[in-house]
Protein backbone atom coordinates (compact mmCIF):
# COMPACT_ATOMS: atom_id res chain seq x y z
CA UNK A 1 0.00 0.00 0.00
CA UNK A 2 1.27 3.49 -0.82
CA UNK A 3 -0.18 6.96 -0.56
CA UNK A 4 -0.04 9.60 -3.26
CA UNK A 5 3.33 10.87 -2.06
CA UNK A 6 4.79 7.40 -2.56
CA UNK A 7 5.42 6.75 1.16
CA UNK A 8 5.29 3.01 1.88
CA UNK A 9 2.73 1.95 4.46
CA UNK A 10 3.93 -1.65 4.81
CA UNK A 11 1.82 -4.83 4.71
CA UNK A 12 -1.93 -4.96 5.12
CA UNK A 13 -3.20 -4.85 8.70
CA UNK A 14 -5.81 -6.92 10.47
CA UNK A 15 -8.42 -5.83 12.96
CA UNK A 16 -12.10 -5.05 13.31
CA UNK A 17 -12.76 -1.30 13.37
CA UNK A 18 -15.89 0.77 13.93
CA UNK A 19 -16.08 4.21 12.31
CA UNK A 20 -18.59 6.55 13.96
CA UNK A 21 -19.37 9.78 12.10
CA UNK A 22 -22.65 11.52 11.23
CA UNK A 23 -21.15 13.02 8.05
CA UNK A 24 -21.71 10.46 5.24
CA UNK A 25 -18.82 11.76 3.13
CA UNK A 26 -16.29 11.63 5.97
CA UNK A 27 -17.60 8.30 7.19
CA UNK A 28 -17.49 6.60 3.80
CA UNK A 29 -14.11 8.04 2.86
CA UNK A 30 -12.50 6.88 6.11
CA UNK A 31 -14.15 3.46 5.91
CA UNK A 32 -12.93 2.88 2.34
CA UNK A 33 -9.40 4.00 3.21
CA UNK A 34 -9.23 1.64 6.17
CA UNK A 35 -10.64 -1.23 4.13
CA UNK A 36 -7.89 -0.70 1.55
CA UNK A 37 -5.38 -1.00 4.38
CA UNK A 38 -6.75 -4.45 5.21
CA UNK A 39 -9.03 -3.72 8.15
CA UNK A 40 -12.55 -5.08 8.63
CA UNK A 41 -14.65 -1.94 8.94
CA UNK A 42 -18.17 -1.30 10.19
CA UNK A 43 -19.79 2.14 10.27
CA UNK A 44 -22.26 3.94 12.52
CA UNK A 45 -23.93 7.26 11.71
CA UNK A 46 -24.76 8.21 15.31
CA UNK A 47 -23.61 7.70 18.85
CA UNK A 48 -26.72 5.66 19.64
CA UNK A 49 -26.06 3.31 16.75
CA UNK A 50 -22.40 2.98 17.75
CA UNK A 51 -23.30 1.90 21.28
CA UNK A 52 -25.76 -0.65 19.93
CA UNK A 53 -23.10 -2.10 17.59
CA UNK A 54 -20.37 -2.46 20.21
CA UNK A 55 -22.82 -4.35 22.42
CA UNK A 56 -23.62 -6.73 19.56
CA UNK A 57 -20.19 -7.30 18.01
CA UNK A 58 -16.55 -7.44 19.01
CA UNK A 59 -14.39 -4.52 17.85
CA UNK A 60 -10.67 -3.98 18.24
CA UNK A 61 -10.88 -0.20 17.85
CA UNK A 62 -13.49 2.57 17.61
CA UNK A 63 -12.86 5.75 15.60
CA UNK A 64 -15.29 8.23 17.14
CA UNK A 65 -16.23 11.66 15.80
CA UNK A 66 -16.31 14.37 18.46
CA UNK A 67 -19.18 16.46 17.05
CA UNK A 68 -22.44 14.63 16.33
CA UNK A 69 -26.14 15.37 16.90
CA UNK A 70 -27.81 13.40 19.69
CA UNK A 71 -25.08 11.61 21.62
CA UNK A 72 -21.82 13.32 20.73
CA UNK A 73 -18.39 11.69 20.87
CA UNK A 74 -17.73 12.81 24.43
CA UNK A 75 -20.97 11.22 25.67
CA UNK A 76 -20.41 7.99 23.73
CA UNK A 77 -16.88 7.73 25.14
CA UNK A 78 -18.23 8.32 28.64
CA UNK A 79 -20.72 5.46 28.28
CA UNK A 80 -18.10 3.13 26.82
CA UNK A 81 -15.68 3.73 29.67
CA UNK A 82 -18.44 3.37 32.27
CA UNK A 83 -19.41 -0.08 30.97
CA UNK A 84 -17.29 -2.87 32.47
CA UNK A 85 -17.71 -5.04 29.37
CA UNK A 86 -16.80 -2.26 26.89
CA UNK A 87 -14.19 -0.10 28.60
CA UNK A 88 -11.32 -2.23 27.26
CA UNK A 89 -12.09 -1.19 23.63
CA UNK A 90 -9.57 1.47 22.54
CA UNK A 91 -11.08 4.66 21.13
CA UNK A 92 -9.49 7.17 18.74
CA UNK A 93 -11.28 10.51 18.67
CA UNK A 94 -11.86 12.22 15.30
CA UNK A 95 -11.67 15.98 15.64
CA UNK A 96 -10.71 19.22 14.01
CA UNK A 97 -7.28 20.47 15.04
CA UNK A 98 -8.70 23.57 16.72
CA UNK A 99 -10.71 21.59 19.30
CA UNK A 100 -7.75 21.02 21.61
CA UNK A 101 -9.79 21.31 24.82
CA UNK A 102 -12.24 18.65 23.65
CA UNK A 103 -9.42 16.31 22.62
CA UNK A 104 -7.62 16.72 25.95
CA UNK A 105 -10.88 16.07 27.82
CA UNK A 106 -11.52 12.84 25.91
CA UNK A 107 -7.98 11.57 26.42
CA UNK A 108 -8.42 12.29 30.11
CA UNK A 109 -11.54 10.09 30.03
CA UNK A 110 -9.62 7.19 28.52
CA UNK A 111 -9.44 7.76 24.76
CA UNK A 112 -6.23 6.36 23.28
CA UNK A 113 -5.45 9.26 20.95
CA UNK A 114 -7.03 11.47 18.30
CA UNK A 115 -7.02 11.79 14.52
CA UNK A 116 -7.30 15.28 13.05
CA UNK A 117 -9.41 16.25 10.07
CA UNK A 118 -8.52 16.33 7.22
CA UNK A 119 -6.94 12.88 7.54
CA UNK A 120 -3.24 12.44 6.92
CA UNK A 121 -2.88 8.85 5.65
CA UNK A 122 0.49 8.28 7.28
CA UNK A 123 -0.61 9.63 10.68
CA UNK A 124 -3.90 7.79 10.37
CA UNK A 125 -2.24 4.44 9.83
CA UNK A 126 0.42 5.02 12.46
CA UNK A 127 -2.05 5.97 15.17
CA UNK A 128 -4.39 3.10 14.37
CA UNK A 129 -1.46 0.67 14.35
CA UNK A 130 -0.20 1.97 17.69
CA UNK A 131 -3.66 1.72 19.27
CA UNK A 132 -4.14 -1.84 18.03
CA UNK A 133 -0.69 -2.87 19.25
CA UNK A 134 -1.45 -1.49 22.71
CA UNK A 135 -4.72 -3.43 22.71
CA UNK A 136 -2.91 -6.59 21.65
CA UNK A 137 -0.45 -6.17 24.53
CA UNK A 138 -3.28 -5.48 26.99
CA UNK A 139 -5.17 -8.55 25.79
CA UNK A 140 -2.01 -10.63 26.17
CA UNK A 141 -1.52 -9.24 29.66
CA UNK A 142 -5.10 -10.20 30.58
CA UNK A 143 -4.45 -13.75 29.37
CA UNK A 144 -1.33 -13.96 31.54
CA UNK A 145 -3.16 -12.49 34.55
CA UNK A 146 -5.97 -15.00 34.09
CA UNK A 147 -3.45 -17.85 34.00
CA UNK A 148 -1.79 -16.54 37.14
CA UNK A 149 -5.17 -16.29 38.87
CA UNK A 150 -6.05 -19.84 37.83
CA UNK A 151 -2.73 -21.11 39.19
CA UNK A 152 -3.27 -19.21 42.44
CA UNK A 153 -6.73 -20.71 42.79
CA UNK A 154 -5.32 -24.17 42.09
CA UNK A 155 -2.62 -23.65 44.74
CA UNK A 156 -5.29 -22.41 47.16
CA UNK A 157 -7.40 -25.53 46.60
CA UNK A 158 -4.37 -27.76 47.14
CA UNK A 159 -3.45 -25.92 50.34
CA UNK A 160 -7.00 -26.24 51.67
CA UNK A 161 -6.87 -29.98 50.95
CA UNK A 162 -3.93 -30.15 53.36
CA UNK A 163 -4.82 -27.59 56.03
CA UNK A 164 -7.95 -26.14 57.62
CA UNK A 165 -8.75 -22.71 56.17
CA UNK A 166 -8.02 -20.75 59.39
CA UNK A 167 -4.59 -22.41 59.61
CA UNK A 168 -3.87 -21.83 55.92
CA UNK A 169 -4.79 -18.16 56.32
CA UNK A 170 -2.41 -17.81 59.26
CA UNK A 171 0.43 -19.37 57.27
CA UNK A 172 -0.22 -17.00 54.37
CA UNK A 173 -0.18 -14.09 56.82
CA UNK A 174 3.38 -15.02 57.73
CA UNK A 175 3.14 -17.14 60.89
CA UNK A 176 6.13 -19.48 60.99
CA UNK A 177 5.17 -21.76 63.87
CA UNK A 178 1.59 -22.70 64.66
CA UNK A 179 0.69 -24.62 67.83
CA UNK A 180 -2.63 -24.12 69.60
CA UNK A 181 -3.98 -25.64 72.79
CA UNK A 182 -7.61 -26.79 72.90
CA UNK A 183 -9.03 -27.73 76.32
CA UNK A 184 -11.69 -30.10 74.98
CA UNK A 185 -12.16 -31.78 71.63
CA UNK A 186 -13.24 -35.24 70.50
CA UNK A 187 -10.88 -37.32 68.40
CA UNK A 188 -12.21 -40.05 66.13
CA UNK A 189 -10.03 -42.92 64.99
CA UNK A 190 -11.48 -45.53 62.63
CA UNK A 191 -9.88 -48.78 61.45
CA UNK A 192 -11.08 -51.07 58.68
CA UNK A 193 -11.46 -54.63 59.96
CA UNK A 194 -10.66 -57.28 57.37
CA UNK A 195 -8.91 -54.99 54.96
CA UNK A 196 -5.54 -56.72 55.40
CA UNK A 197 -7.08 -60.05 54.45
CA UNK A 198 -8.91 -58.47 51.54
CA UNK A 199 -5.78 -56.75 50.27
CA UNK A 200 -3.96 -60.09 50.06
CA UNK A 201 -6.33 -61.04 47.25
CA UNK A 202 -6.35 -57.67 45.47
CA UNK A 203 -4.03 -56.07 42.99
CA UNK A 204 -2.34 -52.93 44.36
CA UNK A 205 -4.31 -50.65 42.06
CA UNK A 206 -7.61 -52.20 43.09
CA UNK A 207 -6.67 -51.96 46.78
CA UNK A 208 -5.91 -48.24 46.47
CA UNK A 209 -9.13 -47.73 44.54
CA UNK A 210 -11.14 -49.39 47.31
CA UNK A 211 -9.48 -47.31 50.02
CA UNK A 212 -9.99 -44.15 48.03
CA UNK A 213 -13.68 -44.90 47.58
CA UNK A 214 -14.19 -45.52 51.31
CA UNK A 215 -12.13 -42.58 52.55
CA UNK A 216 -13.58 -40.16 49.98
CA UNK A 217 -17.02 -41.02 51.36
CA UNK A 218 -15.69 -40.39 54.89
CA UNK A 219 -14.32 -37.01 53.75
CA UNK A 220 -17.80 -36.02 52.63
CA UNK A 221 -19.23 -37.14 55.96
CA UNK A 222 -16.60 -35.10 57.82
CA UNK A 223 -17.66 -32.01 55.90
CA UNK A 224 -21.32 -32.74 56.57
CA UNK A 225 -20.84 -33.22 60.34
CA UNK A 226 -18.28 -30.43 60.77
CA UNK A 227 -15.25 -32.57 61.66
CA UNK A 228 -11.70 -31.82 60.56
CA UNK A 229 -9.98 -34.72 58.84
CA UNK A 230 -6.43 -35.02 60.15
CA UNK A 231 -4.96 -37.88 58.14
CA UNK A 232 -5.20 -41.46 56.97
CA UNK A 233 -2.66 -44.08 57.99
CA UNK A 234 -2.93 -47.16 55.82
CA UNK A 235 -6.48 -48.39 56.36
CA UNK A 236 -7.10 -46.07 59.35
CA UNK A 237 -8.93 -42.74 59.31
CA UNK A 238 -8.41 -39.95 61.85
CA UNK A 239 -10.60 -36.90 62.36
CA UNK A 240 -11.33 -34.45 65.15
CA UNK A 241 -14.35 -32.44 66.28
CA UNK A 242 -13.98 -29.07 67.99
CA UNK A 243 -10.97 -27.57 66.22
CA UNK A 244 -9.58 -25.41 64.78
CA UNK A 245 -12.89 -23.69 65.59
CA UNK A 246 -14.15 -24.79 69.04
CA UNK A 247 -17.73 -26.04 69.33
CA UNK A 248 -19.68 -27.12 72.43
CA UNK A 249 -21.27 -30.17 70.75
CA UNK A 250 -17.97 -31.71 69.59
CA UNK A 251 -18.66 -35.11 71.19
CA UNK A 252 -22.14 -35.41 69.71
CA UNK A 253 -20.89 -34.42 66.25
CA UNK A 254 -18.11 -37.03 66.44
CA UNK A 255 -20.57 -39.72 67.54
CA UNK A 256 -22.92 -38.89 64.68
CA UNK A 257 -19.97 -39.04 62.30
CA UNK A 258 -19.03 -42.51 63.67
CA UNK A 259 -22.54 -43.84 63.13
CA UNK A 260 -22.59 -42.40 59.63
CA UNK A 261 -19.26 -44.11 58.86
CA UNK A 262 -20.68 -47.46 59.97
CA UNK A 263 -23.70 -46.94 57.71
CA UNK A 264 -21.41 -45.99 54.82
CA UNK A 265 -19.38 -49.20 55.23
CA UNK A 266 -22.64 -51.15 55.06
CA UNK A 267 -23.50 -49.47 51.77
CA UNK A 268 -19.97 -50.11 50.49
CA UNK A 269 -20.26 -53.83 51.27
CA UNK A 270 -23.57 -54.01 49.40
CA UNK A 271 -22.04 -52.36 46.33
CA UNK A 272 -18.79 -54.29 46.38
CA UNK A 273 -19.85 -57.65 47.80
CA UNK A 274 -17.28 -57.29 50.60
CA UNK A 275 -17.52 -57.94 54.35
CA UNK A 276 -15.55 -55.01 55.73
CA UNK A 277 -16.27 -53.71 59.22
CA UNK A 278 -15.20 -50.53 61.05
CA UNK A 279 -13.72 -50.29 64.53
CA UNK A 280 -14.17 -46.70 65.69
CA UNK A 281 -12.81 -45.16 68.86
CA UNK A 282 -13.74 -41.75 70.28
CA UNK A 283 -11.87 -39.91 73.00
CA UNK A 284 -12.62 -36.50 74.49
CA UNK A 285 -10.03 -34.30 76.16
CA UNK A 286 -7.36 -31.63 75.67
CA UNK A 287 -5.03 -31.56 72.67
CA UNK A 288 -2.32 -29.42 71.14
CA UNK A 289 -2.73 -28.97 67.40
CA UNK A 290 -0.27 -27.46 64.99
CA UNK A 291 1.84 -27.67 61.89
CA UNK A 292 4.32 -30.52 62.01
CA UNK A 293 7.39 -30.36 59.78
CA UNK A 294 8.57 -28.04 57.02
CA UNK A 295 8.33 -30.38 54.03
CA UNK A 296 5.20 -32.41 53.25
CA UNK A 297 3.90 -30.91 56.50
CA UNK A 298 0.51 -31.75 58.00
CA UNK A 299 -1.79 -30.27 60.60
CA UNK A 300 -1.55 -32.84 63.37
CA UNK A 301 -2.61 -33.44 67.00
Amino acid sequence: QTVASGTSLGPLQQGSLLVVDDDPANRDMLARRLQRQGYNVAVAESGEQALALVRQRKFDLVLLDMIMPGLDGHQVLEQLKADESLRHIPVLMISALDDIDGIVGCIGMGAEDYIAKPFNPVFLRARIGAALEKKRLRDQEQVYLKRIQEEQEKAERLLLNILPRPIADRLKDGEQSIADSFPEVTVLFGDLVGFTTLSAHCLPGEMVKLLNEVFSAFDQLAGKHGLEKIKTIGDAYMAVSGLPTPRPDHAQAAAEMALAMQAEIGRFNERRGTVLQMRIGLNTGPVIAGIIGTKKFIYDL
